[in-house]
């Protein structure tokens, strides 16, 4: 034998008996899932809609009478009162016209005392015969028209008075003042020129639209009118602002619009809000969540347990042998991270939410519980 064969013969005996001693493969392990009893617990079916908060109020704030505008008292942005003197127009024309509108109607006056005299001389002559009819209806129409004369001198000065009072502009509610339109020097057109706006803000308004499919909806549950009562809560509508914050006072129903918005297809609605701090201001943006429902005993499972394909939802079942089957289930509405399940689940059974993607039908696992506590965190 060649040194070559040897080798070749020492080489195989060393590594047969290896070969044929090694294990075979372990069977595949049991995979962890973890599982939840679901049992019925109150439930509270929330709405959110996007709205927009107006003021309850909102003056234009125009001047009675023309003029240069000679003072700008209130500060762009300030709260002010009812009568609180916001602008001044220049006064003086309305001086000089309200002193010559008192002229006229001393000179009226006058004019009238003047017939009442000359109507009483001619009186007493009347009856005596000693002047004629004509002469006598001469001098009463000369009364008669001095007395209007006085009653439009007067009414003269009362239009003057007003004018001169107008001249000061003062805000006709309680509210914030706006940017102002027009500066010092600047001439203003009465009734027409925008001075400023004057916002109303407490209480707001906070103004949204649900579609008309929901309108349908809530009409199919409650009647043509939805009872007052529902939303006498103070917990029915929750106002959540741009931060994320939830603004901290109850918002109460105002209006429900009495026609659908052509051009939306939406249902607007309105409601109150206090706003004792000027958090709030117009235009701004907020979203409104609404109580849609409350349920005694709702079936809750966490969404991230649910599988959705191609319309059809599902979820894992765990039985009694510890396999695990696939259920076809009809899902309602979402309440935060959990999902109401309307058909297809029954109260003590339990469902498998984590480690979802080891399994398939009739295969066992290895259960591990949740607590409840931790349902629908989303993680």
């Amino acid at each position: 034998m060649t040194r070559f064969s040897r080798q070749l013969c020492l080489l195989l005996c060393a590594t047969l008996p290896v070969a044929c001693s090694q294990p075979s493969a372990p069977p595949p392990q049991t995979p962890e899932v973890g599982v939840l009893r679901i049992e019925p617990r109150p439930a509270t079916i929330e709405a959110e809609y996007v709205a927009q908060l107006d003021a309850s109020n909102t003056v234009e704030i125009r001047p009675r009478v023309g003029g240069l505008l000679e003072q700008q008292v209130a500060v762009e942005g300030e709260t002010v009162e009812k009568g609180q003197l916001l602008f001044v127009i220049d006064r003086q024309p309305y001086i000089v016209e309200l002193e010559q509108a008192k002229a006229a109607l001393a000179q009226a006056r006058a004019g009238l005392q003047q017939a009442e005299r000359d109507l009483a001389r001619v009186q007493p002559l009347s009856e005596l015969d000693a002047v004629s009819q004509q002469e006598l209806d001469s001098v009463t129409a000369r009364e008669s028209a001095g007395r209007a004369a006085v009653q439009a001198a007067q009414a003269a000065v009362r239009s003057a008075e007003l004018n001169l009072e107008y001249t000061r502009v003062t805000s006709p509610v309680d509210g914030v003042v706006g940017r102002a339109q027009f500066r010092v020097g600047g001439l203003v057109t009465a009734y027409q020129s925008l001075l400023t706006t004057v916002y109303d803000t407490n209480p707001m308004y906070v103004n949204f639209s649900i579609s008309e499919r929901r309108m349908l909806e809530l009409q199919e549950q409650f009647g043509a009118r939805p009872p007052q009562s529902r939303y006498d809560d103070d917990n029915a509508f929750k106002l959540m602002l741009s931060d994320g914050s939830v603004y901290p006072h109850p918002a109460h129903l105002n209006l429900v619009d009495a026609a659908v918005d052509r051009e939306t297809g939406t249902l607007p609605i309105r409601l109150e809000v206090a706003n004792p701090d000027g958090l709030l201001r117009a235009g701004q943006f907020a979203r409104v969540v609404v109580v849609v429902d409350r349920i005694d005993a709702a079936l809750l499972v966490p969404q991230r347990a649910v599988q959705e394909l191609q319309g059809r939802t599902s979820l894992w079942v765990l039985r009694e042998d510890g396999t695990v089957d696939r259920r076809d289930v009809r899902m309602g509405a979402r309440v935060g991270g959990d999902w109401i399940v309307e058909e297809g689940l029954q109260a003590g059974e339990t469902i498998v939410v984590d480690g979802l993607q080891r399994l398939r039908p009739g295969i066992a696992v290895s259960p591990q519980k949740l607590e409840p506590a931790g349902v629908g965190d989303g993680r």
